[in-house]
């Protein structure tokens, strides 16, 4: 999770003089929802996600799911948000702890050629799709400082509030530039493929340009990202696993958001655009002889497929050493808006309700080279639903890649 977990009401900020009258103003706010619904893989699964907004402090957040099904699969998220500590007021500490069980995982493994065209028709590393028990953890700590520019030029805490004035493309001026390291320990074990690597730990670096009017609904603005990561690997054995290998990657996406104003039908009209590019450039380091490459395991690596790309595939579908996706959304907020008044949803607090129509175009490669990144590439067409409930944006999605059909419940918007 990240920064739009965070209640509108922190705005106020503005009119709040003292850390005392703050205290008073902002008192922890607790709201959770049942869910239910049920796959093909994990049967009828029922669940919860719960936040508490302003939880000891007024731009601090806790975020949290659980769920179990049928057939024993379960997980667990816990996002932590924005904390301060003293006198570090450029400063936001965030953290993230997911662990999950599934007994019936779809997963994409290696097939062992590399270079090849694989069973999923890319070029890039060839996967083959397997059905096993999978156990998957992680553990990301958030260092946040935001730039004393543009948003930021009162604290960080501040750089939370929505903006607004009219966006300008000059960061001194306008948005939120922020530099974020991240420590990080991920990893991934599937019964009978014992071969695999099992471990991911280094950290992130991800220097963050974030010019959007409004994080949870942007019509105007757009976010630029670059973000480094880095396994500097371990020697010896690991859970009877051989050495971790050491590997780099980044990524660079650029989202722009364009209003398209109102008429009869919709209060708001946004056409939102994104490009992700990312790359391994230790992918060809190593011992050619033996094979061990400087390449990260499929889990942490450049990866398409999933709820933020290409989403009429299954997660992490395509890996390889580079990869590009091209996406475009219209995002059309009706005048109409029934869900205040229907059951369960009556219970809370859901301010607004977007329809959505979305195409996207990507593909994965084991060079990074623009004409193999643009051969033969994935495409996804969808539509969905999205609504802001109690702080927290909720979308659900039905996308279609012509080979398959993938329906999705998730939060945050995917740009």
């Amino acid at each position: 999770m990240d920064d739009e977990i965070l209640d509108s009401g922190v705005a106020k900020s503005e009119d709040v003089s003292s850390k005392k009258d703050q205290e008073s103003v902002y008192e922890a706010d607790f709201a959770a929802v049942p869910f239910i619904f049920s796959t093909e893989n994990l049967s009828a699964t029922l669940g919860v996600a719960g936040v508490l907004k302003h939880a000891g402090q007024a731009q601090a957040s806790l975020f949290g799911i659980g769920l179990y099904s049928k057939n024993d699969s379960w997980l667990t998220y816990l996002g932590i948000n924005n904390y301060q500590l003293p006198k570090l007021d450029q400063w936001l500490f965030s953290g993230e702890y997911y662990r999950a069980n599934y007994k019936q995982g779809v997963y994409f493994v290696p097939s062992g050629t590399e270079g090849t065209q694989g069973a999923n028709g890319k070029v890039g590393v060839p996967t083959d799709r397997v059905v096993t028990v999978g156990d998957e953890t992680y553990a990301k700590l958030h260092l946040k400082y935001v730039l004393p520019w543009g948003r930021g030029s009162q604290g960080a805490a501040r750089s939370l509030i929505p903006a607004r004035k009219n966006i300008s493309w000059d960061p001194r001026e306008s948005g939120v530039s922020s530099i974020t390291l991240t420590p990080f320990i991920q990893t991934r074990e599937l019964v009978g493929y014992d071969d695999l690597p099992t471990k991911a730990q280094g950290v992130k670096l991800k220097l963050d340009w974030d010019n959007r009017d409004n994080g949870k609904n942007s019509h105007t603005g757009g976010r630029t990202s670059l973000t480094f990561s880095r396994d500097f690997g371990a020697n010896g054995s690991e859970n009877g696993k051989s050495d971790r290998e050491s590997w780099t990657t980044w990524e660079f996406e650029q989202s722009a958001f364009f209003s398209l104003g109102e008429n009869s039908w919709f209060d708001e009209q946004t056409l939102a655009l994104n490009l992700y590019v990312a790359d391994t450039p230790t992918w060809n380091d190593g011992d050619i002889a033996s094979g061990d490459y400087h390449r990260p395991p499929s889990f942490a690596g450049v990866s398409l497929g999933g709820f933020d790309s290409l989403r009429g595939y299954s997660s992490k579908q395509f890996v390889g050493r580079s990869a590009v996706l091209y996406s475009s959304e219209y995002r059309m907020q009706p005048k109409w808006q029934p869900l205040q008044t229907l059951p369960i949803f009556n219970l809370y607090n859901v301010p607004w309700w977007q329809w959505v129509v979305f195409a996207e175009a990507g593909q994965v490669s084991d060079q990074f080279d623009f004409n193999e990144l643009h051969q033969d590439m994935k495409w996804t067409l969808g539509a969905g639903m999205r609504f802001e409930v109690e702080g927290v944006v909720v979308r659900t999605e039905f996308a279609y890649s012509g080979d398959e059909r993938q329906f999705w419940v998730m939060v945050n918007q995917p740009f």
